[in-house]
């Protein structure tokens, strides 16, 4: 499967496409906030306003991803979702998501985004096993992640060390028997 044949997704919240190049303004329109930033395990010393280069640059990591996906809410682009670390052999992946505007946050967007990518890995893709990683801080994700059927597998001690302090990364996964597609309104 190539980029141009990702397939569209519609949820009930958002739409889920394949990024182009002129993606770069939406990404751009949203910049960077320091409650993101930090939520990705950035440090406040680290944070800086999202450049148009850098926009650019994001777009076209987005545009290399197999099964990358641009999130989309009332036509606007809002963050992005995908599948990386793909084993066929073992049917698993790894799923990474992000809602880069921060007015999109708390409202069920990341939540219908994720169960599209799961209905299509372990519909179409045929996938048994999805896992990702969350900071432990972070427990907006980690709801998001449980509404959508992800449980904690496990946890790997003192990973992320933002401002003098350390946090713990939580394992979590998700299995196709255990995945339901209705939303929880």
């Amino acid at each position: 499967m190539t980029q141009s044949s990702l397939p569209t997704l519609i949820g009930q919240r958002v739409r889920l496409r394949a990024p182009v190049a002129q993606d770069w303004a939406g990404r751009f329109a949203l910049g960077n906030t320091p409650e993101i930033h930090r939520a990705f395990g950035g440090a406040p010393g680290q944070f800086r306003a999202l450049s148009e280069d850098t926009a650019r640059s994001w777009v076209e990591s987005q545009m290399n991803e197999r099964y990358g996906w641009i999130i989309e809410h009332q036509d606007r682009l809002i963050g992005s979702v995908r599948l990386h670390s793909l084993n066929t052999l073992d049917r698993r992946a790894m799923l990474a998501i992000g809602i880069l505007d921060p007015d999109s946050l708390g409202k069920g967007y990341g939540v219908d985004a994720m169960r599209l990518v799961a209905g299509h890995a372990f519909g179409p893709l045929g996938l048994h096993r999805l896992s990702l990683r969350v900071l432990d801080f972070n427990t907006r994700a980690i709801a998001a992640y449980k509404k959508v059927g992800f449980v904690e597998e496990g946890r790997e001690r003192q990973t992320a060390f933002i401002d003098d302090v350390w946090y713990d990364d939580l394992i979590m996964g998700l299995l196709s028997t255990e995945f339901e597609q209705e939303d929880e309104a």
